[in-house]
C-alpha cells in the first residue's frame, strides 16, 4: 500500500494575486501552471507564479477544505498566513 500526500498551496501570481489549490505533486503542479497547458484558467493569464506556502496533508479531505478555507481569507489574511500567523486560527 503506498501513502499519498496531499498539498495544500498558494502560489503568487505575476500581477501580485495569489491562488490556492490542492495537490499530490507540487512540483508538477507548479510547472503546470506555469506551462498554462492544464494550470488553472485563473493562473493562465498570471503567469509566471511561484510557490509561497504549502501545507500536507495524510488525505485529499483533509487537503481540500483546508484550500476551501484558505480561499475564503482576505489578502491580509494570506499575507498573515505567509508571515507564519494563520488567521484561522485566532480567536
Amino acid at each position: 500500500m503506498t501513502t499519498n500526500v496531499f498539498f495544500t498551496y498558494m502560489v503568487e501570481c505575476a500581477d501580485g494575486t495569489y491562488y490556492t489549490g490542492y495537490t499530490t505533486n507540487l512540483d508538477r503542479r507548479i510547472r503546470a501552471h506555469n506551462e498554462g497547458k492544464t494550470g488553472a484558467k485563473y493562473t493562465r493569464s498570471r503567469r509566471p507564479v511561484k510557490l509561497v506556502y504549502y501545507e500536507e496533508y495524510d488525505n485529499r479531505h483533509d487537503a481540500m477544505a483546508r484550500e476551501a478555507m484558505i480561499k475564503k481569507l482576505s489578502r491580509q489574511q494570506k499575507e498573515k498566513l505567509l508571515q507564519g500567523i494563520d488567521p484561522s486560527k485566532q480567536a
